[in-house]
């Protein structure tokens, strides 16, 4: 079976794909910092190495002596208020690692590359649902580094006949793996479905949600959940889908239709049992009123059938995963 580098195999999404990898049957080497990723989520047979995507010469030589024949590409900086303030970081630790990862890649004639990206690249769109088609407008240095990021991987394969891509455009990701074994580890993750299992836990003193005068059902913030373990799965179809000889592409990673805030509130409360505070602020700025994927595309490209779509289970998995840490 194939041998396959995840780079931020440690973090969140990135060990449920490993895990799911492993399942697969695939031989996997890990490469993360462990900045923000637990070492202790890399489950065995895979293999964790600790580096940094800046350490280009240590990347080189390992995957030089282990001779992948994929990437999986997860390591970058993820949350959208501090790549505002601190926009430097991202377009480094996002463009700039990704860029010098994917000529590593060609370097060492690893011909597939599968790439961890956003909805947040389609920033305030006109319509609440989006496809792969819609325009491109990022409103963050977050968004635009993971859309810089997809350009630098097309235009490589347009110049590298052997080297191809499938980008994944992640919807909001949420819940923790069915049977307990890893999960949103990251204390200060900004992911709502975790703050509100904080709250419920008592590890925040209340849940805010910011604004409410939204033009929505409900005048809260729309948004489209996904069960991490359907992403994961989505990850080990876009390696066949290459594997298989089929074209290129960018897939939507959604279920196609949205909760609002305050369903998500609800949804906890009913999975915890607890009636934790909740406070009404004002708006973020740069949020649109609902973002939902159309996820047609990966449903008929890769004949992808999520098994986890239900609010329900994926707010339980999370709690009952937070409860654990």
């Amino acid at each position: 079976m194939s041998k396959i580098l995840v780079t931020g195999g440690a973090g969140y999404i990135g060990s449920h794909t490993t895990l799911a990898l492993n399942e697969a049957g695939y031989e996997v080497v890990v490469y993360d910092n462990l900045s923000t990723g637990k070492a202790e989520a890399v489950l065995p047979p895979a293999r964790l190495v600790v580096g940094d995507l800046a350490q280009t010469e240590a990347l080189d030589r390992l995957m030089a002596k282990e001779k992948f024949s994929a990437v999986l590409h997860f390591a970058g900086s993820i949350v959208v208020p501090e790549s505002v303030e601190n926009p430097l970081k991202y377009y480094m630790n996002n463009t700039g690692n990704t860029t010098e990862l994917i000529r590593l890649a060609v370097k060492n004639a690893i011909p597939r590359f599968i790439f961890s990206s956003t909805a947040a690249v389609y920033g305030m769109p006109d319509t609440a649902a989006v496809t792969e088609d819609s325009p491109t407008k990022p409103i963050n240095p977050y968004g635009r580094t993971k859309l810089m990021s997809e350009w630098v991987i097309e235009d490589t394969a347009a110049a590298h006949p052997d080297f191809s891509f499938v980008i994944l455009r992640y919807f909001n990701v949420a819940g923790a793996d069915p049977k307990g074994r890893i999960g949103q580890s990251t204390p200060d993750a900004t992911h709502l479905i975790k703050v509100a299992s904080q709250a419920a836990l008592g590890r925040r003193d209340a849940l805010h949600i910011f604004g409410t005068d939204y033009d929505t059902p409900d005048g809260t913030c729309i948004r489209d959940y996904i069960h991490v373990t359907d992403l994961a799965a989505a990850h080990v179809l876009a390696l066949g889908h290459l594997e298989a000889g089929n074209p290129a592409g960018i897939f939507n990673c959604g279920y196609g239709h949205g909760y609002s805030v305050r369903d998500i509130v609800s949804a906890v409360k009913e999975a915890s049992k607890v009636d934790f505070p909740v406070i009404e602020s004002p708006r973020r700025a740069g949020d649109p009123p609902a973002l939902i994927s159309d996820p047609t595309r990966i449903r008929a490209t890769m004949n992808w059938k999520p098994a986890y779509d239900d609010i329900q289970a994926i707010a339980l998995s999370a709690y009952r995963w937070e409860m654990k840490l």
